[in-house]
């Protein structure tokens, strides 16, 4: 593989990337409920996720999870679900207002973070999208006959730069915290996060994957 081939591949990383998704929602929502560190442990899990299924893609696991029905569709049915669960939990907080302070730079608790990182690994897991993805993606800018390391590379890449978006997203959030720590601000935030992961839920449940 040439360096001009993984070149290219980093720029339609970047820009897939920087197009906002579930995953950008969902971190948005940890961070703004707990903070910078669980909202770093919701970044770390979404790129986990694109660490396993890139290697899934390299070891042509999600090449036959694709091929067999039930099982895709049981993944896109539960994204559905758990998007559409964290999107209403994210309504019924704007909706009742009332905000514990947005982040006193304390670490959180072993709980607080596994939950944070659990939220993003599954909201991305359950995204059939992603398995497309690395599916249809990734092949072109391998060159024929590209072994196993090839594809990993590519695939830890697309996990690696995701990650780095992410944790400037949480940076972002936290050095704003002043002006998101009032309550008709935080509400507002809320609503349009919790509005866009019902909304990313509702066009995966009618989207043809």
């Amino acid at each position: 593989m040439s360096l001009s081939r993984y070149g290219e591949f980093l720029v339609f990383a970047i820009v897939v990337i920087l197009i906002p998704g579930p995953d950008f929602a969902v971190v948005t929502k940890n961070t703004l409920v707990g903070g910078k560190h669980r909202g770093g442990w919701t970044a770390f899990g979404v790129a986990s996720s694109n660490l396993l299924q890139g290697m899934a893609a390299a070891t042509g696991l999600s090449a036959i999870i694709t091929r067999a029905e039930p099982v895709f569709q049981a993944i896109k049915w539960a994204g559905v679900c758990y998007l559409a669960y964290l999107g209403v939990q994210t309504v019924r907080s704007a909706v009742r207002g009332e905000y514990a302070p947005l982040d006193d730079d304390h670490r959180p608790d072993h709980a607080a973070a596994l939950a944070g990182w659990r939220q993003g690994f599954v909201s991305n897991i359950t995204n059939p999208k992603v398995l497309v993805f690395f599916l249809a993606v990734l092949p072109q800018f391998l060159p024929s006959g590209a072994g196993f390391g090839w594809v990993l590379v590519i695939g830890s890449t697309f996990s690696i730069l995701g990650l780095a978006w992410l944790v400037v997203v949480v940076a972002g959030l936290h050095a704003l915290r002043s002006v998101l720590a009032r309550r008709n601000v935080r509400r507002t935030l809320d609503a349009t996060t919790g509005a866009a992961l019902l909304g990313f839920s509702a066009r995966l449940a009618t989207e043809h994957v």
